[in-house]
């Protein structure tokens, strides 16, 4: 019958029920690598994983598959996914290395070029970590801290009106490879006052001030995962 069905050519959005189950399998399984649940190497069997969680082969490969996207599981011809390694200290200090090079020419270009929408969404961001704990115990505690941390990085990149550099930002998944490496102990995170320092200076359109604070911000979660057992 004419007018029925899916218009052709248009992709089908999943159910709101499958688009949850598929949200809450994706998270439940990167809990699982994120506190070595999983360890680091291991094999990530797709059956094993379904028993676990109660739910069909569907979800879990499709959660695997975003993994495989965050970096945090690969998959290998014949053997299937398997998470991945943890950062050695020589990996840090080369993801560090990168990320010295790319964020705070950003964070300079975003006090220069941010529109009043970009400096909102990165003021409600950094707002908005303030409700959440920061990294300390079980992923699960500071997820949210997690998830807004990278996301005040990727949206000061994208500020920068740079579409290679935001995107060269966004894919290095920074974020997970760094809180994966151990739980964090220490009572108080200075984080947020480092993310309001840059901040600030972003607002303020002080390009040279927002590059010295981000190279800050940088340089001392580097000397603060260093301090943490890291293979060499």
């Amino acid at each position: 019958m004419e007018g029925a069905g899916q218009p052709e050519g248009k992709p089908q959005e999943a159910p709101p029920a499958r688009q949850a189950l598929s949200d809450s399998v994706y998270e439940d399984i990167k809990a699982m690598v994120m506190d070595h649940g999983i360890a680091p190497g291991a094999r990530v069997g797709i059956e094993a994983l379904s028993r676990t969680l109660g739910v069909s082969p569907t979800p879990v490969r499709e959660a695997l598959a975003r993994l495989e996207a965050d970096g945090l599981v690969v998959k290998r011809s014949l053997s299937g996914y398997r998470a991945t390694e943890l950062l050695t200290r020589k990996g840090l200090e080369e993801l560090f290395e990168m990320r010295l090079l790319l964020e705070p020419r950003a964070a300079a270009l975003a006090a220069v070029n941010a529109n009043e929408d970009q400096l909102d969404a990165i003021e409600r961001i950094v707002e908005e970590m303030r409700a959440h704990p920061g990294p300390t115990g079980r992923y699960a505690d500071y997820r949210d801290f997690a998830a807004l941390d990278q996301r005040f990085h990727d949206a000061i990149a994208l500020a920068s009106h740079r579409p290679l550099l935001a995107d060269a930002v966004e894919r290095l998944h920074s974020h997970l490879h760094i809180f994966r490496l151990t739980s964090a102990n220490a009572t108080e995170d200075p984080t947020l006052e480092e993310h309001d320092r840059i901040l600030r200076a972003v607002l303020r359109g002080k390009a040279d001030r927002a590059a010295e604070a981000m190279a800050d911000h940088l340089t001392h979660s580097l000397q603060r995962q260093l301090t943490q057992d890291l293979k060499g």
